[in-house]
């Protein structure tokens, strides 16, 4: 599983996790503490967290971890995924993965290609699905 986060002329790094399954302890101490919370400091006051609903993004230990840092969350309905920006960057991240020549033959490959993917996207390919949003 992987994780990132974008903004119009921006993104965080791309995060791969390793092992296990993602609860609202691992999503803090792994994506809110050392990409969200910095990220939202460059950005300003107008960071808004948007996020996929998943149930570890909902635990009561992340909602209190936003609240004392003072991180707004954009209410997103969970039955509309596809108006995700970033879902639609998945899929052109993995469709590049997925051309790489020669394919990933393991998964420290796989975690390689996909860091080399997501560090040569071009930011104006987010910018456009964000700005597609506004729509």
């Amino acid at each position: 599983m992987v994780w990132a986060g974008i903004s119009l002329g921006g993104h965080t790094d791309l995060h791969v996790f390793h092992g296990g399954t993602l609860t609202g302890v691992r999503y803090w101490d792994e994506i809110l503490d050392p990409y969200v919370h910095p990220y939202a400091g460059a950005i300003g006051n107008d960071f808004i967290l948007m996020d996929d609903n998943a149930r570890p993004h909902r635990s009561v230990g992340v909602e209190d971890y936003l609240e004392g840092h003072g991180l707004e969350r954009m209410e997103w309905p969970v039955q509309f995924p596809d108006q995700n920006p970033i879902e639609h960057l998945w899929d052109c991240l993995g469709r590049q993965v997925a051309a790489l020549s020669p394919p990933p033959r393991s998964l420290d490959e796989l975690e390689q290609g996909l860091l080399r993917v997501w560090s040569s996207l071009p930011i104006s390919v987010s910018d456009n699905l964000i700005d597609s949003m506004e729509s």
